[in-house]
This record gives C-alpha cells, structure tokens and sequence, in this order.
C-alpha cells in the first residue's frame, strides 16, 4: 500500500460549527483505487468528512488533497422529476458524445432500455441506479457515496452492494462510502474505519475482494471489533 499514491490525504484536519467541535486533528490517507467504508455514530462527522474532501465547506485548520473528478450519489437519489432518466443522468453533460455516454451509462446500471422512464414512475432501487449512473458518465477518480442504499429494502441493498463493488473493480474509482451498517461496510469495502471524537478510532483492512458473501470467513470477528471500537457491543448477534 506503501507504494501507491494517495487519491485522498487529510492531515491534521479540524472542523467545528459554532461551539460543536466536529473533527479534530484528524488523519486519513486513502490510496488511489481503495474501497474505504467510514462508519460511525450519527454526529460523529462522517456527512462533514465527505463535505470536505468535495471542497463544499473549508476545514479550520489542516490540509486536504483530492482529486478534482469527483462524483457524489446521496442517500435520496435527487432525481429531477420533470427530466427523464436521459435527460437526469446527462444533466449538463457536453461533448458530441454526451449521448452516447449517457446510453453506456444506463446499460451498465441495469437500466438499458429506460431511458425515457420518468422518476416518480420508477423504484427506489432503479432510482439509486440512475444515480449512480449520473456519477459513472462523469468519468471520475473519486466517488463519494452518502448512505446510498440505506432506503432501500433488504433485497435491493445486497443488489445495489453487489453493483458498487462491480463498478469500482471495472473502473478503478477510489471510493469513500459513508454508513450507518456495520455488515455493509465489510462486506462491501477493502477497509473500514470508524470515526469517534472527531478521530479514527479503528481502521481495519477486511480481507479478500468485495463484494464479498453473507457469512464470508471472519465477517464475524471484523463485525465484532467494530462494534466493540462504536460502543456497541451489545448488538453483535443482531449483525447477520
């Protein structure tokens, strides 16, 4: 890992609003093409780590260095509903080949053949596909991903799991994905850090290539240490 250059690296960076220290001299180095899961409790700062790293809000002190192609997909899909799928995806996309791209995009989302499908008449899942096809056509370094699957049913998320990590293997992203689920962020991630106080706490590297399967070996014991660094060891038999 040493030898490969850091897409992101956040040094000694601190963050309050008003009288509410948010981080604080907090480090992170993320090598170019790692799959990175930040979790932690809600407040702990993960939304402002993201805010950050895409330059929508200044740290109070510290460096930040990232890449300029940047894509971001949040948690609600913010589709425009009076544009199409097409027209939502390409949103200020230029080029002679501005068409094109969009179509690629979709097809590889699974959503070849809806182009012209309206947001209020799709599902959430198909949603969520639009949006990352949104960020696919952009042809970004990074992507930042805020709670994208946390609305979606059970069966959606494990698709939509599967799907990111296709994504980033095909394209080589780096990838910082913000999550409130433990069990998703092992087995969706090359590395899980947990944020507390402002800080990393706990940074693990989780074995193997994602995406990985329910019940992957050591999924348990890398659930339980995190658990353990969010205070929350109590819940571990409901992780499955």
């Amino acid at each position: 890992m040493t030898d490969t250059p850091a897409a992101v690296r956040l040094t000694g960076v601190a963050k309050a609003y008003g009288s509410q220290q948010i981080l604080r001299d907090l480090d992170l180095v993320i090598p170019a093409g790692q799959f990175v899961a930040v979790v932690g409790r809600s407040g702990c700062g993960k939304s402002t780590l993201l805010r950050l790293v895409l330059g929508l809000t200044e740290p109070d002190a510290g460096a930040i260095a990232a890449p300029e192609e940047v894509a971001v997909a949040f948690q609600e899909p913010r589709l425009l509903p009076w544009l199409d799928l097409a027209a939502n995806v390409g949103f200020g996309l230029r080029g002679a080949d501005a068409a094109a791209r969009v179509a690629a995009a979709l097809a590889e989302v699974g959503l070849e053949g809806r182009e012209h499908a309206w947001p209020l008449r799709i599902s959430g899942g198909q949603a969520q596909r639009a949006s990352l096809a949104r960020a696919l056509v952009r042809r970004p370094r990074l992507v930042l991903l805020d709670e994208p699957f946390s609305a979606l049913d059970a069966l959606t998320r494990l698709e939509m799991q599967a799907l990111i990590s296709r994504l980033w293997a095909r394209h080589d992203w780096t990838v910082v994905m913000v999550t409130h689920d433990v069990a998703e962020a092992v087995r969706t991630a090359h590395r899980v850090v947990v944020l507390d106080d402002g800080r990393v706490s706990c940074d693990l590297m989780v074995p193997g290539t994602p995406p990985r399967g329910l019940g992957f070996p050591g999924e348990q014991d890398l659930s339980r240490t995190l658990l353990a660094a969010l205070g929350l060891s109590h819940l571990e038999q409901r992780q499955g």
